[in-house]
């Protein structure tokens, strides 16, 4: 079986989670793996309280479906779309 990646979301910047064991939250994991990446220096440096602001705002996406701060991610790639950046 493949996985087919999903066509990133228009005016977003994309996050690939590679997971080895699933995770009961899923800001944490995003905020480390945003502050890891280096291609987007903006989003780089950006808050935990302005992380929770884009959870709230809807701005944080599962394959096209907004993402809550305290979704669960399994365990294997899953691809986050961050709007507006």
């Amino acid at each position: 079986m493949t996985d087919s990646i999903p066509t990133p979301m228009p005016n977003s910047y994309r996050i690939v989670l590679q997971l080895e064991v699933g995770e009961s939250r899923m800001d944490n994991v995003l905020l480390k793996a945003i502050r890891e990446q280096e291609d987007n220096q903006k989003l780089k440096m950006i808050s935990r309280t302005a992380l929770k602001d884009l959870f709230n705002d809807k701005k944080i996406f599962i394959k096209g479906q907004r993402a809550k701060s305290s979704s669960a991610l399994s365990k294997g790639v899953t691809y986050v779309d961050i709007l507006g950046f």
